[in-house]
């Protein structure tokens, strides 16, 4: 494990570039995926991925992050046969769940179709049912890699998952759509996501085929007493079910939209513009502000073991450090993301989008994209601070504040999407009002259980600053220069190195950046 793995900000790093390429090649395998199936093929695709990332949150995202914080804790405390025997019991159960979840999603795919108004979605659910599998028990490597602050392998596979798709999926999806239409292309794009979680799984279980060996001296070495396999299953349920139950609200409430906000529209609209408007903000409009959380996960991830690692040591002024760290960079990272994205809209839509898409779809793409890339900045913090709740195990916390502010979500989409002048734009206020929700609470409880005072000059003005600096040349080249930036690739690309140079040197003058942010080779020039 090198040095930098084990520091906050570079395991930030290695997690956050490696998200950040495989939310940028996400986008582009979305770009062929979109112009092949079109809107309504979209609108199908999200409307199995909803119910598949549900199920899957169930089966797998309480028990990784429950693995990684209880290998981190017995790692501080210098114990090497302990770790081990945390992950082989997490493993056991994560594939049980995940065999579990792959057989109620085959053997009830149709009822999920008919669920979400779109029968002809049953072969998709199908063909992503394997996966379930596949992601639980690549979750209990992950989480044992990143308990020990190995993030290189977690980032591998992810790459692995997303390059797969491209290299796999879209071929299948062409190959199915010739002999059945959009409805069996998305079955293929999703049978390839299968194949390339197939391949993942298969790296991770190599990588720890060779890390053994070098474990094997310290777990012989190892004077610890064992812990039993009953006290150590009884602490994972323990920590894993709330997490579970929180991480579920946030898929939850997306499998909501995929059943409610078509049949809401479909009263006041044809089925065909309904299903439409739901595939450009589901299918497009998510999928782009998802690229920049890809930071948000990694801060998430790197949070939980640094922060409970530092808890069983008893070190309450490094608990303070991480947590002020993690914050800061939420809002480093998030605030630029928000406004670069919403100011570009319509010319990133209309660059990746143009050719299967009317200028009027692209134009309501990027009207709901506008308000949708102010949940940016809110859906980092929630990710930080809900890191630091779970590294304190307090994991009980962002359930309950995120699943307020999933209940007014519903409220509002329930509300304001049957209204006919509000329509789908009802769907990215409500996202964000539930995020402001659950973020200011969750950052009144942080401040209560960390004893740490917030600042607003470190969350808010120092970054708020570098913010505007940035943002005043491109809503300059955005309107004198808006056509150019919606067709060509390398003006697009100019604006963007040249909002992140600006961004960067300012948040070094105000000292939003600070240096230790930086890797050790910028940090002495």
């Amino acid at each position: 494990m090198t040095s930098k793995q084990q520091t906050l900000v570079g395991g930030i790093s290695v997690l956050g570039i490696a998200g950040l390429i495989c939310k940028v090649v996400g986008v582009l395998y979305l770009i062929p995926l979109a112009n092949l199936v079109g809107s309504h093929g979209l609108g199908v695709y999200n409307q199995v991925f909803p119910s598949y990332n549900l199920m899957l949150t169930i089966s797998s995202a309480g028990i990784p992050v429950a693995i990684s914080r209880m290998v981190a804790a017995r790692v501080m405390r210098g114990q090497a046969k302990n770790p081990n025997r945390v992950f082989r019991a997490a493993l056991l159960i994560l594939t049980v769940l995940g065999l579990l979840s792959t057989l109620v999603m085959m053997l009830f795919s149709r009822r999920f179709a008919e669920a979400t108004g779109t029968p002809e979605s049953v072969h998709g659910f199908l063909m992503i049912a394997p996966s379930l599998l596949l992601v639980c028990m690549m979750s209990a490597f992950r989480g044992f890699m990143q308990g020990r602050r190995r993030m290189w392998p977690t980032a591998i596979s992810q790459l692995i998952e997303q390059v797969g798709k491209v290299g796999v999926a879209l071929p299948l999806a062409y190959s199915f759509m010739q002999n059945g239409g959009y409805a069996m292309g998305v079955a293929g794009a999703l049978l390839g996501t299968s194949i390339a979680e197939a391949v993942a799984l298969l790296y991770m279980a190599v990588d720890y085929f060779f890390l053994r060996p070098k474990l094997l001296p310290a777990i012989a070495a190892d004077q610890h007493p064992v812990e039993p396999y009953k006290s150590i299953v009884k602490e994972l349920v323990y920590t894993a079910i709330p997490i579970t139950i929180g991480a579920c609200i946030v898929p939850l409430a997306g499998a909501i939209d995929s059943f409610m906000l078509v049949k809401l529209m479909k009263v006041y609209l044809p089925e065909d513009v309904a299903l439409s408007n739901y595939g450009i903000y589901a299918g497009l409009v998510i999928s782009l502000i998802n690229v920049p959380t890809a930071l948000a996960m990694a801060m998430s991830s790197n949070l939980v073991p640094a922060i409970s690692g530092k808890r069983a040591a008893g070190d309450t002024e490094g608990i303070k450090r991480d947590a002020a760290a993690g914050l800061r960079l939420a809002m480093v990272v998030g605030l630029p993301s928000s406004v670069g994205m919403s100011l570009l809209s319509y010319p990133i839509l209309r660059l990746l989008f143009h050719s299967k898409y009317t200028l009027d779809q692209l134009r309501l793409g990027s009207e709901l994209l506008n308000i949708s890339a102010l949940t940016i900045v809110v859906f980092t913090l929630v990710q930080a601070t809900s890191g630091i709740l779970q590294g304190l195990y307090k994991q009980r916390i962002p359930m309950y504040t995120l699943f307020l502010g999933v209940l007014v979500k519903v409220g509002i989409n329930y509300t304001a999407v049957q209204i006919p002048q509000i329509n789908i734009y009802g769907a990215p206020w409500a996202s964000l009002t539930c995020y402001v929700i659950s973020a200011g609470l969750n950052l009144y409880y942080v401040a209560k259980y960390t004893k740490m005072k917030l600042s607003l000059s470190e969350l808010l003005l120092r970054p708020g600053l570098a913010t505007i600096a940035m943002a005043l040349p491109v809503y300059l080249i955005s309107v004198w220069q808006g056509e150019r930036l919606g067709t060509s690739w390398l003006f697009m690309g100019l604006v963007i190195l040249l909002a992140v140079a600006v961004y960067f040197v300012a948040g070094l003058k105000t000292k939003a950046i600070k240096a230790e942010d930086l890797p050790a080779r910028l940090r002495r020039k």
